[in-house]
């Protein structure tokens, strides 16, 4: 396990493209100013010992030292110590919509990405509950079993997208089935699940579901995506709009928040619609939530004791540039007499 103490000091890494582009300009400067003064040949001629390779050495053994000196200014850090430690908090299962229909955009900048927006900022929010993640369209797949690693979540979350599930259609009632099996903890008495959808295209009973999972002390919230007037399926190409999904009869399919299901659910599970329009309201609203359930001791194990390691990368860059004072534009008289970089 890592940190990264200073993590504003990755700004110093423009100065490396920077330091590049001046090295550029000044090269195609000097060979600018000296074909006004003689021929390539000639000046071979009159600067035998000049050599271009370690002028580029040069450049890059300093880009290298600003790379390191910068990592040492972030201080990265090492955990090394794991110990276990007593946690209170609840079982919270995400299930996220990964439908087609969550890249409409009417709501910015499209449902898919505003629902992994609103969960990253709940999950930010947190204090010590435990989390797991389920992401589904015509099926469910468990992309997060039940952990206190939030960084982890956080990671998953960030790679989900609409192409991860070939199966089309919005399986909300499977995502419950396969949520009952991430509450493995039989002393856990609040279970929340939290359902992440335009709602559009659910397939089966999903009420009599939930109902069946509220029996087992599942309780379920949902959140809506997206707005009731709806928007276009745009299809892209490299980010640039294509075209707009069509039905079979050629005509644009226009996808809207189907609010209905989604507060049938909540309220067959004992739970509440939350709209998801408003961020700030959101995580607000789930923080209340939470704050009212009782709270499960469990064991977690996390990293204790953190060692820093940035006079490894201060010592290197240092090293680096007290080299570069050594490093001459002048070719070295071993490699000279060896001939690589002149000709015969």
């Amino acid at each position: 396990m890592y940190l990264l103490e200073e993590k504003i000091w990755f700004w110093l890494l423009l100065a490396i493209p920077a330091v590049i582009l001046l090295y550029l300009g000044v090269i195609i400067w000097q060979r600018s100013a000296q074909k006004k003064f003689a021929n390539a040949k000639l000046l071979k001629k009159l600067s035998p010992n000049r050599s271009y390779f370690k002028t580029g050495l040069k450049v890059l053994v300093v880009c290298f030292a600003i790379l390191f000196l910068v990592i040492g200014l972030v201080n990265p850090k090492i955990g090394t110590k794991l110990e276990t430690v007593k946690r209170e908090g609840v079982d919270v299962v995400f299930a996220i919509d990964v439908s087609k229909s969550m890249l409409a955009e009417d709501i910015a900048p499209n449902r898919i990405e505003k629902s992994k927006q609103l969960v990253t900022q709940i999950i930010n929010n947190l204090g010590s509950d435990r989390i797991g993640i389920i992401a589904y369209a015509g099926s469910a797949y468990p992309q997060l079993p039940i952990t206190t690693d939030y960084s982890s979540a956080k990671l998953f979350l960030s790679q989900m997208n609409t192409d991860m599930l070939s199966s089309q259609g919005t399986a909300i009632g499977e995502a419950i089935e396969l949520a009952k099996t991430y509450y493995n903890d039989e002393e856990q008495t609040n279970r929340v699940l939290f359902i992440i959808s335009d709602g559009e295209d659910h397939v089966g009973e999903s009420s009599n579901i939930a109902e069946q999972a509220n029996d087992e002390g599942i309780r379920i919230f949902t959140i809506g995506v997206g707005k009731q007037e709806g928007g276009p399926i745009p299809l892209k190409r490299n980010g640039i709009v294509q075209s707009y999904k069509k039905d079979q009869n050629g005509e644009t399919v226009i996808t809207r928040l189907d609010d209905t299901t989604l507060k049938a659910i909540a309220d067959g599970a004992n739970g509440e619609y939350i709209d998801g329009s408003n961020t700030a309201t959101v995580v607000e609203t789930v923080q209340n939530l939470l704050n009212g359930m009782d709270k499960k001791e469990f064991e977690a194990k996390q990293f204790a004791d953190f060692e820093d390691q940035f006079q490894w990368f201060l010592g290197a860059g240092l090293l680096l540039l007290f080299l570069d004072i050594f490093l001459l534009d002048r070719k070295t008289s071993w490699l000279k007499k060896l001939n690589l970089f002149n000709d015969h």
